[in-house]
């Protein structure tokens, strides 16, 4: 029995592997608690790490650091990498007011923070920590105490230990904050429900519909010359002349008067596009795909390495293989086709064409999902050297101010997501795969911070630490009210899309399942993958500069 003894409250190698592997797997355990459609998630690893360490079962302090240091760098990595491809493109115009909103709440939810400090003498690392709870944000309290340790030379236990006791009544101060703005708002969900038609298609990024040529200025003009005169981004999928009859455009394809055409375009370039050259008509994608007889349309894959990183102009699909390419879908999100666009390893092109054409297309962009399953690692260690080597670089001398281990690999991550194709590196993960690195590294991140607060818990949370509880509720539901009443009546923004901007703001994904199940479609969803990568990025960044401030 003595070995047991050793085990658990011994030392070494196999100790820590021990203690860690059970705190991850009571807290992976206890996360499927759910109390209504709330739960804790992956937080239950850090209280297991607590408890754990309460009763005596404690781990040797630099294999705690590594630990610690190594999973929250995986861990932010791998959200860069995730939200990367899509960080750039959110900043199309119209998410910029969703953005602006959800900026406005965390710059308030750091000034009710420092006003907190200021009136009841909390340490400001300590407030840092709570409003990192509150804000249901992982990543900015690893950056919190990653900051405060290169500044000071020290740890601070109050920090995780605030974040710890904050967190779950972050979790449910959006829902709160919901629950009051309704009533606030006078919200008649019957109503929102008959606007979310309308607003509905404002989110997507392409557009596609039928019109018929009425301009007769046009009558006679290429494809190509259009483009030109209309200098709007479309593509001219098919067209029909004689209503019995449809052919892939290209660009020496010629309009006549009455023609038909299936057009895919920007949304806000739609209006322009109708306005030129017709009217819309009644007419969906699937009665082309009739109308053409012979063609077909089909979505191919990108898998072959070597097409990572090449442009559409470099592999002149149209010219060799009487094909058009409609959109690209990449993350999930429809993408308007132009020559310049780099394709990417798991993008999802739209083909329409001739059956052997698109065979041709199909062997040449690879089409095999079996060659996504195969891991990448090479572009996931490079990333991490270099965001470890980038948020070591001090910005500023005196105080030495760094990006640090958070920061640094989620910025290195988010370029790498939406640059890396410039270098050929292949940046696309299956959506298992990247969980699985994000978890791992959340796992360990969270068992090592649990196993060095729990020692002092208790007697923080009973001495005082109880207060905090209120902290947080007022750093989240306060910002989250005042923003919403203002989105309601300056911007006369839907009660949906408010939801999720406020739920993206707080990086909230269970206020955002709130969301969307009163909603009952994804337009919270929409607003919230709108926000939450700039928001994501910010948060992190907003801690450590606190601390560095401080």
């Amino acid at each position: 029995m003595e070995f047991i003894g050793e085990m658990l409250f011994g030392g070494g190698i196999a100790h820590s592997i021990f203690i860690f592997a059970a705190v991850i797997a009571i807290g992976t355990l206890l996360s499927k608690i759910r109390i209504g459609s709330i739960s804790l998630g992956s937080t239950w690893v850090l209280f297991a790490g607590i408890a754990v360490s309460h009763f005596g079962m404690v781990v040797d302090g630099d294999m705690l650091a590594f630990a610690r240091d190594f999973g929250l760098t995986l861990f932010v990595f791998s959200i860069g990498l995730q939200i990367g491809p899509g960080f750039f493109s959110s900043l199309r115009q119209g998410g910029v007011r969703q953005m602006f909103l959800a900026v406005l709440v965390m710059l308030l939810g750091v000034v009710v923070t420092y006003a907190i400090t200021a009136v009841t003498d909390t340490p400001l690392q300590t407030m840092v920590g709570v409003m990192d709870g509150a804000a249901v944000n992982t990543p900015a309290m690893g950056a919190t105490q990653q900051a405060y340790m290169d500044l000071t030379g020290l740890e601070d236990s109050s920090i995780p230990m605030a974040f710890a006791i904050a967190y779950p009544f972050g979790v449910v101060a959006v829902i709160i904050a919901f629950l009051i703005l309704k009533p606030l708002l006078k919200v008649d969900l019957k109503v929102e429900n008959e606007a979310l038609k309308a607003l509905s298609n404002e989110h997507k990024f392409a557009a596609k519909y039928s019109l018929e040529v009425v301009n007769g200025q046009i009558d006679g003009k290429k494809v190509s010359e259009i483009r030109n005169i209309i200098a709007r981004q479309f593509v001219i999928s098919r067209i029909s002349h004689d209503g019995n009859k449809a052919f892939i455009a290209d660009s020496e394809s010629v309009v006549h008067l009455g023609d038909k055409l299936f057009i895919v375009s920007a949304v806000e370039d739609k209006e322009a596009i109708l306005a030129f050259l017709g009217h819309e008509v009644d007419m969906l994608e699937q009665e082309w795909g009739e109308f053409e007889g012979k063609l077909v349309s089909r979505r191919i894959v990108v898998t072959r390495s070597k097409i990572n990183g090449m442009k559409f102009s470099d592999l002149r699909l149209r010219t060799k293989y009487g094909i058009n390419i409609t959109r690209v879908n990449r993350a999930g999100v429809d993408l308007i086709p132009y020559q310049g666009m780099e394709l990417q390893l798991g993008d999802k092109v739209m083909v329409v064409g001739s059956e052997s054409a698109i065979e041709q297309v199909a062997e040449l962009l690879g089409n095999s999902l079996k060659k996504l399953h195969q891991p990448h690692i090479f572009t996931i260690f490079l990333g991490i050297a270099l965001g470890v080597f980038v948020g070591s670089i001090p910005l500023v001398e005196s105080p030495q101010i760094r990006l640090g281990l958070a920061a640094g690999p989620m910025l290195m991550a988010i370029l790498i997501g939406r640059f890396g194709t410039h270098w050929h590196l292949i940046t696309y993960t299956t959506v298992s795969a990247n969980l699985m690195l994000r978890e791992v590294g959340l796992a360990m991140f969270l068992a090592s911070v649990g196993l060095a607060s729990g020692d002092g818990f208790v007697n923080a949370l009973i001495s005082g630490g109880y207060i905090w509880i209120l902290y947080a509720l007022i750093i989240a539901i306060v910002p989250l009210v005042l923003v919403g009443i203002f989105a309601r009546k300056v911007y006369k923004m839907d009660y949906y899309t408010l939801m999720g901007t406020l739920a993206g703001s707080m990086t909230n994904p269970i206020a955002l399942t709130y969301a969307n199940g009163i909603c009952g479609s994804d337009m919270p969803a929409i607003s919230y993958a709108t926000v939450y990568p700039l928001v994501m990025f910010l948060r992190v960044v907003i801690a450590q500069t606190m601390i560095i401030l401080s």
